[in-house]
């Protein structure tokens, strides 16, 4: 019996350690995969989401266009680096390497492109409008992207109508100044006059002589909102083939240049006047409005910064603002943020260190945010 008993124990053993090295052999193997997650991170695992690639046919131009209006600062205008495919963080990284986003290649590894999704982007350029994109939605030959690229892809699979991304942003700008929408008023802040629409300069004290300053405020929102509206005036020339066009939604992400207190404790009346604004310049009372926060430093964001997130989140609580209920959704990015050693740049987290995960994350929430408001979310 002993003998047997000895055997037993023996092969007992033997059975738990090949567990255990089983065990080790697949955390090994997970720890040295290069789509492995780095703790706290987040992103859309959900199947109903999961994009096809484009099947390369175009849309009926006999249909009505379905414009989205892009607005924000830099990160709107696009810090996604693109490449190259060695380096963690870049978009080659992601799709080559980790094997995210299978929808933005074909079989050859090249770029997929939307025949049925144009991409528009202008920006101010001195007294004119400079056409910096006018294409197929596609990530060739960008080296640097936004959140319209998947935004994009979603609006394209979801519609059947042909799609507009009509992006009219530029860098460096904040709501509270340059972006400040109509109807805004002066007000008052610890001794200081702060400026209302069309105002200059941005701020002064009340008897002493103002400084001189080649801007006034919301000068931005003039000038995004009128190019915009070029665009659309010559609609066949950015859409082939297009004759009519239907405003289908807005999309905003913006607010680091407002991270200073007085900005920041302005920044959610600034908001609703913005989406009010842009909702009677382009005649669209109902037209969806989706934004993101801002998301520096992620779940850490505070002062300033997180009053804006705050503010950014308020917009869309239906208790608060009942208007919006419905027709205004905020998407939290906060769980998109990534560090630096995981990304392509060190030092620019106002730029989320062009993590282009971020930027396609944050894409991916604005446009199923966007589906949902157009009731075209999966069930």
């Amino acid at each position: 019996m002993r003998k047997h008993e000895s055997i037993n124990h023996c092969l007992n053993r033997t059975m738990k350690l090949n567990r255990l090295c089983s065990i080790l052999l697949w955390i090994a193997v997970l720890s040295s995969s290069p789509s492995r997650l780095v703790a706290g991170e987040k992103f859309d695992t959900n199947p109903k989401h999961q994009l096809p690639r484009p099947d390369g046919k175009p849309a009926d131009t006999n249909k009505p266009v379905k414009v989205f209006l892009l607005m924000g600062q830099s990160n709107m205008v696009g810090m996604g680096e693109v490449s190259p495919e060695t380096t963690p963080g870049t978009l080659e990284y992601l799709t080559r390497k980790a094997k995210r986003y299978p929808h933005l290649v074909d079989d050859q590894g090249n770029w997929t492109v939307r025949y049925d999704v144009r991409y528009v982007f202008v920006m101010q350029k001195g007294d004119g409008m400079q056409v910096v994109r006018n294409e197929w939605l596609t990530v060739k030959p960008r080296t640097t992207f936004g959140p319209e690229l998947q935004f994009g892809h979603i609006m394209g699979y979801l519609l059947d109508e042909p799609v507009l991304l009509l992006k009219s942003c530029i860098g460096n700008r904040s709501l509270g100044w340059d972006l400040l929408p109509p109807g805004s008023e002066r007000f008052t802040f610890e001794g200081r006059v702060y400026a209302g629409y069309k105002d200059t300069p941005p701020w002064w004290v009340e008897g002493q002589p103002k400084a001189t300053v080649n801007w006034y405020a919301g000068k931005q929102y003039d000038d995004d909102v009128g190019n915009a509206k070029k665009v659309l005036s010559e609609l066949g020339k950015f859409y082939p083939g297009a004759r009519t066009y239907q405003i289908a939604g807005f999309v905003f992400w913006q607010g680091h240049k407002d991270q200073t207190p007085v900005y920041a404790s302005r920044y959610e009346q600034n908001l609703v006047r913005f989406i009010k604004s842009l909702r009677k310049d382009f005649d669209a009372p109902n037209a969806p409005f989706v934004l993101g926060t801002i998301a520096f430093g992620g779940w850490k964001l505070a002062g300033p910064g997180l009053t804006i997130a705050n503010a950014q989140l308020a917009v869309s609580d239906p208790q608060k603002y009942p208007e919006f209920a419905g027709n205004v959704k905020t998407v939290e990015a906060r769980d998109f943020w990534r560090e630096s050693d995981v990304s392509p740049n060190k030092k620019q987290s106002h730029h989320y260190y062009r993590n282009a995960e971020t930027f396609m994350e944050v894409g991916n929430a604005l446009g199923w945010a966007m589906a949902e408001l157009l009731g075209k979310a999966p069930r």
